[in-house]
């Protein structure tokens, strides 16, 4: 191996480590678990694309998966490239063979099968290059799938928010038994216009949300309570919002047979933590006399999505 053979594997080896970016894709199904086998499936047909983190929950049927992988640039600085493209693209392909949203139920809202698909920039990536991924991948499902498309955030011309999308969509209303959302609930003619995709809807795959954002960590507090009302005033006071803590969004959700339980989205987690949030939720939860249980993360920071992301491809080029 001659010197620029060398310095040309070194360059690559440097890019597969800094310039990266993560896509979670958020799918309505925990339960099935051929269906999740043939998805993680179409996710690793290429080796280059790493599903560093998996989160589901039955009690949603619902599954979130990390994908992280690089982006390649052309002279001029402009994103080209990035397996995550294809790799999402057959993820969401898979999701719409193996799950009907007609026959899906569960305790967290959604409006598709793939429900929403957020791209976030990793060590030297910029937002500017999460959103041009998201955008590419989001006229790919469009047109491709025939799926109504609303671009969010970095991806959409105004930086529209992602909640105020949902809440045009109805995505906030339960539809059955008063706090479970099942089949597909809305008008097939959208009473939004999507950015992409045709302007009905297919009641078996639904709608996707597309964004592009900073990182965003989210974070559940279990209540040992079944009143889902006052888990649902508490999620609202809670919120920026009801006027709560700011960049802090939230639901109150049934979650098992004995619990209810507020999602929380931290939009700055920097800023404004799961520490905050948690004695927030334990104050106002104490003064309807309810107990709290201690929250968890439904994911992993950054450093450690990208520590996991360069060990696997470290593992994969040993001899």
């Amino acid at each position: 191996m001659d010197f620029n053979q060398n310095l040309d594997n070194d360059k690559k080896k440097t890019m597969k480590q800094s310039m990266l970016l993560c896509c979670k894709v958020y799918i309505s199904e925990s339960r099935n678990d051929a269906a999740l086998d043939l998805i993680e499936r179409a996710a690793r047909r290429d080796g280059e694309t790493v599903i560093v983190n998996k989160f589901k929950d039955d009690d949603y049927n619902r599954v979130r998966y990390n994908l992280v992988s690089y982006v390649v640039h052309d002279s001029l600085g402009c994103p080209i490239y990035t397996p995550l493209q294809q790799s999402v693209v057959a993820m969401a392909e898979a999701a719409y063979g193996a799950v009907n949203l007609e026959a899906h139920s569960g305790a967290h809202p959604r409006l598709g099968v793939v429900d929403d698909i957020v791209c976030h920039p990793l060590a030297r990536a910029s937002l500017d290059e999460a959103a041009w991924l998201a955008k590419t991948i989001a006229s790919d499902i469009g047109s491709r799938f025939q799926v109504p498309v609303y671009l969010y955030g970095a991806a959409h011309p105004t930086g529209r928010a992602l909640e105020a999308i949902r809440r045009e969509l109805g995505f906030y209303r339960p539809n059955f038994m008063g706090n479970l959302w099942a089949g597909w609930a809305q008008p097939e003619i959208l009473p939004e216009k999507p950015d992409l995709g045709p302007e009905s809807v297919s009641r078996a795959r639904g709608v996707v949300m597309v964004g592009a954002r900073p990182w965003v960590s989210t974070y559940n507090v279990p209540i040992m309570s079944t009143d889902v009302s006052a888990t649902r005033r508490i999620a609202l006071m809670v919120s920026a919002r009801g006027g709560g803590l700011p960049t802090v969004q939230t639901l109150g959700l049934v979650h098992g047979e004995d619990s209810t339980e507020i999602a929380c989205m931290l939009l700055e987690p920097n800023q404004i933590g799961a520490d905050r949030v948690q004695k927030q939720v334990e104050l106002l939860a104490a003064g309807l006399g309810l107990d709290v249980e201690k929250g968890y993360f439904t994911d992993v920071p950054p450093e450690i999505i990208i520590e996991r992301y360069i060990k696997s491809i470290s593992n994969d080029s040993s001899p």
